[in-house]
């Protein structure tokens, strides 16, 4: 009988010395008390372990029985009298065992969970573990930041819960488990706030930066991709609760405020390997741009935060973490960096940032990286929430900051549409600097007639594809139907009137070839489409189609004339509106003329 096997072995153990157990005791012991559990005399192990003449023996064996005696809690059900007997085995062993010997084997149960249960065996052994470290004396700090690496390297796998549903259900324990940790941190952060209380020069700073490293985990996951807005039917997010008390720990450890105005914080360590130098960058900059967004967007601790930094100088110490977060594919982060952004720009009064902003590469990069959310993005919302930050981004800029952006994005968009849009924005600063009292330099004359180079011309000449490059196109003609209407040759304000030849030749004269090649091609293809159908009677035959450079769908016959046809109908609307400004040229030439 399994439980007369353990018997044996503890008398033989009782009559020795503690220096004198050796590894084959061990060896006996673990597996008389493994079978134990396994034949169901959790009861009669019980008293073995609590008999006070076993105190030494359990001390130092008893930590081998951890990986059994978990595995027969999981095997029980809840409410079995069995189990409630093993989870008094455990509380025995953390009461007696070697703190240093159990702290490792409890580890080694959560090291080694599969991701469907790691969530459970964390809550099962999380109070263990808070008392056995409580009771090591060496090398707490490094034994606490063991245990929160390992514990949140176990978790970061599992897909964080997002949908109402989904965080409800909880399926796998990730919301529940999140914020246990963060309770199984709590003792530890009290002692550190107590021993800074004591001095205002706090030396013992390795339990602090254990603390700390583990809020930065907390921050990047699940932080950086929960959905963290408030959901109607839940009463406490558990998300939300989660982040209030990581917040409420860098407060106390005085870190909050320090880590919002940095970029790196603490000691990195020196990695002679450069891959994970940039690891480490990478997440340390992931997790200080979702502090950024939890206290300026979800404004958690924003009470602790000093009201005396301007909205300019908070936009440029945020414009760094909004670059890191628009970088990411991910929806939710996505959202997060535009929600960052959109909430530092809407504190800023419009034409009131300063050009020399524009200095700093990453007041650059951002308005380019929302471009391409704008164009390559798959998700609608985001793209047009992007197009609205981008006329938000660029309404706060004061003339000569408009003026810059316009140049960079009309250079590197490579998107016809996009550059349809800037043109447009060019046109509406050139109509209030017209209907100003005073004219503004940068959309009058000279910085104009610089700015209209990059506007007003074909960028391939006549071989520009016209279709695909269509809204730009447009976007010009129409500014130049504008500047011919508003402008008077006598007046000259914007300066159009004089560069009118260099226009004619980089622009109207080879945008009429592009036109004429066009629109013959076309033809020819439509009328090649159409004897090929009386050929092949059946219009339902499936061809493809090149368009604009682009490989179309499988498509009818049917439907490549559609999109032909189309094609030709665009060339027409350009052709008119073409038509209509040379027109308004020599009408106002001619009246100019007749004046003098």
């Amino acid at each position: 009988m399994a439980v007369d096997e353990l018997q044996a072995i503890i008398q033989r153990c009782q009559i020795l010395e503690e220096a004198d157990f050796k590894g084959e005791d061990f060896n006996l012991f673990l597996v008389a008390g493994q079978k134990c559990l396994e034949d169901g005399y959790a009861a009669q192990l019980l008293e073995v372990i609590k008999n006070e003449k076993n105190k030494v023996i359990i001390k130092n064996m008893g930590w081998n029985l951890v990986s059994p005696l978990v595995r027969c809690i999981f095997i029980y059900k809840q409410e079995d009298e069995k189990r409630e007997y093993c989870l008094n085995i455990l509380d025995q062993l953390v009461q007696l065992c070697n703190p240093k010997e159990l702290f490792l084997g409890l580890l080694e149960q959560i090291e080694q969970t599969s991701a469907d249960q790691v969530c459970q065996m964390v809550m099962l052994l999380l109070q263990p573990l808070q008392t056995v470290l409580l009771k090591l004396q060496n090398k707490k700090a490094y034994s606490v930041g063991l245990a929160l690496a390992m514990i949140m390297n176990q978790l970061t796998p599992l897909p964080v819960p997002h949908t109402k549903q989904q965080i409800q259900e909880d399926k796998l324990g990730v919301c529940q488990c999140c914020n246990a940790v963060v309770d199984f941190a709590k003792p530890f952060v009290n002692e550190v706030v107590k021993n800074m209380e004591k001095s205002s020069e706090y030396n013992d700073v390795e339990l602090k930066e254990e603390l700390l490293k583990f809020c930065m985990k907390s921050l990047k996951y699940p932080l950086l991709t929960a959905q963290l807005e408030e959901l109607e039917g839940i009463e406490e997010h558990p998300f939300r609760h989660f982040a209030t008390k990581i917040i409420d720990i860098l407060w106390d450890m005085r870190e909050l405020i320090p880590l919002v105005f940095s970029h790196t914080k603490g000691k990195s360590p020196h990695w002679e390997n450069q891959e994970f130098a940039d690891m480490e960058q990478k997440n340390s900059a992931d997790s200080l741009a979702c502090l950024s967004y939890l206290m300026f967007v979800q404004h958690f601790g924003i009470d602790f935060f000093p009201v005396v930094f301007s909205p300019s100088y908070l936009l440029q110490c945020n414009m760094t973490h909004i670059e890191v977060l628009l970088k990411r594919t991910e929806e939710s982060v996505l959202s997060k960096g535009l929600d960052l952004l959109e909430s530092c720009l809407l504190r800023i009064e419009d034409d009131s940032l300063l050009h020399q902003y524009l200095e700093f590469r990453v007041f650059i990069n951002v308005p380019q990286d929302l471009v391409k959310i704008m164009t390559l993005c798959p998700i609608e919302h985001l793209r047009k929430k992007s197009l609205d930050i981008l006329q938000l981004f660029i309404n706060k800029f004061d003339a000569e900051g408009k003026y810059t952006l316009f140049r960079c994005l009309l250079k590197t968009s490579n998107h016809a549409g996009v550059e349809g849009y800037i043109i447009k924005n060019i046109k509406d600063q050139i109509h209030l600097s017209l209907t100003k009292a005073r004219e503004d330099v940068w959309f009058t004359g000279h910085q104009l007639i610089s700015l209209l180079d990059l506007v007003l011309l074909l960028p391939e000449g006549a071989e520009t594809d016209l279709l695909q490059n269509s809204d730009r196109i447009m976007a010009s003609l129409n500014l130049l139907r504008y500047l011919v209407i508003k402008d008077c040759e006598s007046d000259n304000k914007t300066g159009v009137w004089t560069v009118l030849a260099k226009i004619e030749q980089n622009f109207l004269k080879p945008l009429h070839v592009g036109l004429n090649m066009s629109k013959a091609h076309y033809e020819v293809e439509i009328k090649n489409k159409k004897e090929n159908r009386r050929e092949a009677p059946s219009s339902n035959r499936v061809c493809s189609v090149t368009v604009s450079g682009e490989k179309m769908p499988a498509m009818t016959t049917e439907m490549q004339l559609q999109v032909l046809h189309s094609a030709l109908f665009t060339f027409d609307i350009i052709e008119s509106v073409l038509a209509r400004v040379e027109e308004l040229i020599e009408v106002k030439i001619k009246a100019t003329m007749d004046k003098n």
